[in-house]
């Protein structure tokens, strides 16, 4: 080894190429954040591994407002009820998962809205250590420069809801041959029942425990109503 390679000014030159590929890439990364606060992804981390897995892709997009209230309640009631009022996390929804998780094999999870975005939109499936660490930064980001609405906005668009098949106006299409604005209370309920497993569960076939879900969900609609701070979000007549 030379002992050029060890130089002062070989190291500085190899120091300031790092530090550019990093100052690049915090740029590329905040530039991403501040533009899907306005634009839909093209594509998702998660529907990208969709397609090399072999799916077609079929997506459609809505917004906030053209979205049926009772679907926003639906995938609220099913997914993350405490949506409007938390940070991001649920800590006793996490702390019951790990109590449970250590008990029995079958995993429970506890990711709340804003967990699923951050995960689907910008990292990779899995439950390592590192993807976790990442995806609560996500999560804390989004909550700071998207704010609620557009994170909820994001999931209705982008949420995995069938083989394939991602964001609701693709799933009332696909599940019910139906524009989103048309679908029914149970319908909602129904592809909301679904998103645990949207792969294997089939709205447009549900199971007896589908069914059962679907009308809990409804049951919770109806509580959720009562929110304040729900109703407040969901409603564009408070926009």
């Amino acid at each position: 080894m030379t002992r050029e390679s060890h130089s002062p000014r070989n190291k500085k030159t190899k120091t300031g190429k790092i530090k550019r590929i990093l100052l690049i890439l915090i740029f590329i990364h905040v530039s991403t954040l501040l533009i899907y606060k306005w634009i839909l992804p093209p594509i998702t981390v998660t529907q990208f591994v969709s397609v090399l897995n072999g799916y077609t892709l079929q997506k459609e997009s809505v917004d906030f407002c053209s979205t049926p209230i009772n679907l926003k309640y639906a995938v609220i009631a099913s997914e993350d009820q405490l949506f409007a009022v938390h940070n991001g996390f649920d800590i006793d929804s996490i702390k019951k998962a790990f109590e449970h998780n250590k008990k029995k094999q079958a995993l429970r999870g506890a990711s709340t809205i804003s967990q699923q975005v951050a995960k689907n939109v910008f990292l990779w499936q899995g439950r390592t250590w590192i993807r976790k660490g990442l995806e609560a930064y996500y999560t804390m980001a989004i909550e700071i420069i998207w704010k609620k609405r557009r994170i909820l906005e994001i999931y209705l668009n982008e949420a995995e809801t069938g083989p394939g098949i991602f964001g609701f106006k693709a799933a009332a299409k696909y599940y019910f041959n139906k524009d989103i604005k048309n679908l029914t209370l149970k319908q909602s309920a129904l592809i909301a029942a679904s998103l645990p497993n949207p792969k294997i569960l089939n709205p447009k076939n549900p199971s007896k425990k589908m069914l059962k879900k679907a009308d809990w969900i409804i049951t919770q609609i109806a509580y959720l109503k009562t929110r304040k701070t729900t109703a407040s979000l969901l409603n564009c007549n408070s926009l």
